[in-house]
This record gives structure tokens, sequence and C-alpha cells, in this order.
């Protein structure tokens, strides 16, 4: 049987918000469960492990699983996810209630709490850029990804920050932490982002998606980047961003006059 170490990180319900710091925490949030971060020192995947232990209900909402190194690490589209120790590998469980608002809105949710994260780790976080729906890019190279896996009332957010190496890749830039300046490890950022993410749920649980929707475009690619959407059906598109619907889906203004909606795809800004 696996051993896991485990800590608890206090929430700060009455933290302060300067302006255009953070999302503001709500009376929920207050309510909420503190934080648990199991740690293992390596594992296929995090975001699989907590799948099958939420599918066996042995955690609970507010756990957060931590590999010092995956071996079968993956990101979106079954993407292999290169994880040599150092980096941050990290899995969490939001439960579903029946008066939450719908489930995608949890991508912006962790990218928020993620690049508020990450924003106070940096010596100069002002070349810091939210890409939809939720990279992370520095100077417009990928810091970081999240996957989002739904289970039957469950969805498991896996967050992956290239904190001491970066991979090389050959379709899209990468860049580390430890390349802009940065000092914090891996399990120091897991205990900010674990607060963060706890507060920031608490905001779409009690006002919503539009006060998360509106944080990610204060730190997006401004209206009128050029954008190169691949739609999983291996179709490309073309535009410009025109900002999320009221859902946190990307608006994308063709050529032609027309507008689509897109709720899935890899975006490259062109």
């Amino acid at each position: 049987m696996r051993r896991y170490s485990s800590r608890r990180s206090a929430i700060s319900p009455f933290r302060r918000c300067r302006p255009g710091r953070s999302l503001p925490p709500t009376a929920s949030s207050e309510a909420a469960a503190l934080p648990r971060i199991l740690t293992v020192p390596a594992t296929g995947s995090t975001n699989a492990d907590l799948l099958a232990l939420a599918g066996d209900r042995a955690v609970d909402e507010g756990t957060w699983l931590r590999a010092e190194q995956q071996t079968a690490g993956r990101g979106r589209q079954g993407r292999v996810w290169d994880s040599p120790a150092g980096n941050l590998y990290a899995s969490t469980l939001v439960a579903i209630r029946p008066d939450d608002p719908p489930a995608a809105g949890l991508a912006l949710v962790a990218a928020v709490a993620l690049e508020e994260v990450l924003r106070t780790a940096l010596p100069d976080p002002r070349a810091l850029q939210l890409k939809w729906p939720n990279d992370l890019l520095l100077d417009g190279a990928k810091l970081s990804g999240i996957l989002l896996e739904r289970g039957a009332a469950y969805v498991v957010v896996g967050i992956g920050v290239n904190v001491a190496h970066h991979p090389a890749l050959a379709d899209r830039a990468t860049t580390s932490l430890r390349a802009a300046g940065a000092t914090v490890d891996a399990a120091t950022l897991l205990e900010s982002l674990a607060d963060r993410f706890a507060a920031s749920l608490a905001v779409w649980r009690g006002q919503g998606i539009a006060p998360v929707a509106a944080r990610w475009s204060t730190r997006a690619h401004p209206v009128g980047t050029a954008l190169s959407v691949r739609l999983p059906d291996q179709t490309t598109l073309m535009g410009q961003f025109l900002g999320l619907d009221t859902s946190g889906a990307l608006l994308l203004g063709l050529a032609d006059g027309t507008r689509h909606v897109i709720h899935a795809g890899d975006v490259f800004m062109v």
C-alpha cells in the first residue's frame, strides 16, 4: 500500500484583497474544508490516482495529491506531460453539488488561482499571461498546464508547473520558474496554491462564473489578439479574440465577420 505524507494548509477567509490582485473571499469560504496535501515520492499520474481514490470514496473535497515525480503524466488530449523531479505535479478534488455553476468553469477557477500564486513567486511577473482556457505563459513560453477530468459526481483538477525544469517541445516555447529567477520549490508553491484555489472555488460557488471570468480577463491576452485554434476534430480556425461568453467559453471572430464560440481546442497566439 502506498504511504502518503500529509499536511493541512490554513485558509484565511478574511484575507484583504488589493484592487486587481486577488478574487475577494466570500462568506462560504469560511466554512470551506482546510486543504489536505498528500505527498508521494513517485506515481504514474496524480490525476489517475485521485480519480481512483475518489471512485472508492477514500478522499474528500479539499484533498490534494502531489507527486515529486510522475512516470505517466499526461496533458490535454492525451499528450505526454514530461515529469522530472523538481517540478509541481498535483491534483485536487472538487465535489459537484446540485446548485453549483456549470463544472466547465472550474478551468477558469484553477487558472485564476494559479496565476495569482505564480505572480507572487516571480521576481518580475509583468510578462505572465493567461491563455485560454488555463495555460500560463511567461514571455509567450508555456510555464504550466491544467487538466480537468470528470468523475461521477466530482471533477479532478490536475496542475503541472515547470518549477525547476522545462521540456523542449517542437510546437511551442516553454520555460520554468527557475529560468525566470524564482527560488520557490514545488512543495511551498502548492501550499499557497491550495489556499488560493479554495478561495477561488468559494467565489465560483457563491457568485457564479462572472467574477472569476472577469478576473481571468484582466490577466489574459487582450481582446483583438490574433489566435489560431485547433479544434478537437483537427480543424483549425484563425481569428481574433473577442472575449469570453457568459459560460467562460472563448469567442473567436473570423475574417468573414462570423463569430465562433469555442468550448474546447488548442489555442495559439499568432
